[in-house]
């Protein structure tokens, strides 16, 4: 996977590892996390096949390597791109699956953790909503960018709904039964 969104950053332009980690981090990093040291073997690999290529900038104080898209990548890229689309698993809910076996201490403080972490998230979309929009407001045609904008608003219900089942679950409410009195009993 990381291989296919290091080639769509690249139909952008050339960009640095730095920046290319940078790009991932602010835009697609709600749903997807490379580290440097899963970035950088990616890169090597995309060099190797031929689908990049790389070049040393020297005028900088460091020797930064600038990698551009090659028309094999850009192919095997749009080739991916235009596959059919397929579903993804979650940890997270195949984790909750087996959380009968957990304590009932362990899984209140597992869920409120995660609880915290939806709402740092949401947070975190919200302020990158802000700066969109200002800068969607400056461009001549942002209906260029629907799809980008889309997956922002998506994540935002996404990580809103999962607030709301992990508010449920700490109650302790049973999603199947709702509002008919019954409770999960862990």
């Amino acid at each position: 996977m990381l291989e296919y969104i290091l080639l769509g950053l690249l139909m952008e332009g050339s960009m640095s590892g730095y920046d290319m980690k940078k790009t991932i981090d602010l835009s697609i990093g709600m749903f997807y996390k490379a580290s440097f040291g899963s970035l950088y073997p990616a890169l090597k690999r995309l060099t190797d096949k031929a689908w990049v290529s790389v070049t040393e900038e020297e005028d900088s104080s460091k020797n930064k390597k600038i990698y551009s898209l090659l028309p094999e990548g850009k192919n095997t890229f749009m080739e991916w791109l235009g596959a059919p689309l397929t579903l993804s698993r979650n940890e997270f809910l195949v984790r909750v699956f087996f959380y009968d076996y957990l304590d009932e201490a362990a899984r209140i403080q597992r869920l409120t953790e995660y609880h915290h972490k939806l709402n740092q998230e949401i947070g975190r979309l919200q302020a990158v909503e802000q700066i969109v929009a200002g800068e969607l407001a400056e461009i001549p045609d942002p209906q260029k960018h629907y799809y980008r904008v889309s997956v922002l608003s998506y994540g935002k219900r996404f990580f809103q709904m999962e607030k709301e089942y992990v508010e449920q679950l700490i109650k302790g409410a049973d999603l199947n039964h709702e509002g008919t009195g019954h409770a999960n009993k862990p």
